[in-house]
């Protein structure tokens, strides 16, 4: 069939005017002309990403806690967390350090990983670039002061993040941690429901990172049960700081952090 054709009359044909047809046709290419500088705007740059997760052989997973309110907790934390030989990662805001050094103290003492989880406890994703920097090194500087620690893991605060974000916190030298299971408790439903959430999460595989907080009354009755059933399912517990990699990775659409070269982080 000739081009010409498209256009005669004839059964089973629904015939369009050739002019009809060129006219919609140069429509077409002049907003595809017109649509490419603002898909260039949104997908132009590189989302960045968190880490949530790192694919590891080993049967490990990183317990971490956020804290930003009391302290009431800390010594029944540190003693379940002896019990099961679990290292632990707490990020922990500036304020906290001020008004709980003591606390802080404590854990770093036992041999956990002290993270930065912001000065303020803000919400970053609405602050610009300087802002964004000046919450991770207020931070930064009041740990320093406090233990003469360079920290470089950093959570930001509500789990929110952008691409400013990031990049504040990458320009001091920290590695963003998100987490791949949450155990809810901050939504207070009680240690069944915590133990459940987590034992039984989706997510939950070699490299899972678990986030908990601490100054919450049911946190510790589950994390005993949490950590029990992990041990009991073969899992060991390290710090963050011992999980992840520090070069030579890439991070998946999820966040997953996976070796290049297949080696695991020592």
């Amino acid at each position: 069939m000739k081009i010409k054709d498209i256009f005669k009359d004839g059964p089973g044909f629904n015939p369009i005017p050739a002019t009809k047809f060129m006219l919609l046709a140069a429509l077409a290419i002049l907003a595809l002309i017109f649509a490419l500088p603002s898909v260039n705007v949104v997908f132009g740059a590189e989302r960045k990403l968190p880490i949530y997760s790192v694919e590891t052989q080993e049967k490990v997973v990183a317990i971490t806690f956020d804290a930003a309110w009391g302290a009431s907790d800390t010594d029944i934390l540190l003693e379940i967390l002896k019990e099961h030989n679990a290292r632990a990662t707490f990020f922990i805001c500036g304020y906290w350090v001020e008004e709980f050094s003591d606390d802080v103290v404590k854990f770093y003492k036992a041999g956990h990983d002290i993270a930065n989880h912001g000065d303020k406890h803000a919400h970053v994703a609405q602050l610009n670039y300087d802002q964004n920097v000046a919450e991770v090194a207020g931070a930064h500087q009041k740990v320093k002061n406090l233990l003469g620690l360079d920290m470089d893991l950093y959570r930001p605060p509500y789990g929110e993040y952008n691409n400013t974000v990031i990049s504040a916190a990458e320009s001091q030298g920290y590695y963003v941690i998100q987490w791949d299971v949450d155990s809810l408790d901050w939504k207070k439903l009680g240690a069944d429901h915590m133990v459940k959430t987590v034992l039984d999460h989706k997510n939950l595989q070699n490299g899972s990172i678990l986030l908990f907080h601490n100054d919450l009354a049911e946190t510790p009755v589950a994390l005993r049960r949490i950590l029990s059933e992990l041990r009991g399912r073969g899992y060991s517990f390290v710090p963050v700081s011992e999980l992840i990699y520090r070069e030579n990775y890439k991070l998946d659409h999820a966040g997953r952090q996976i070796p290049l070269d297949g080696v695991q982080p020592q």
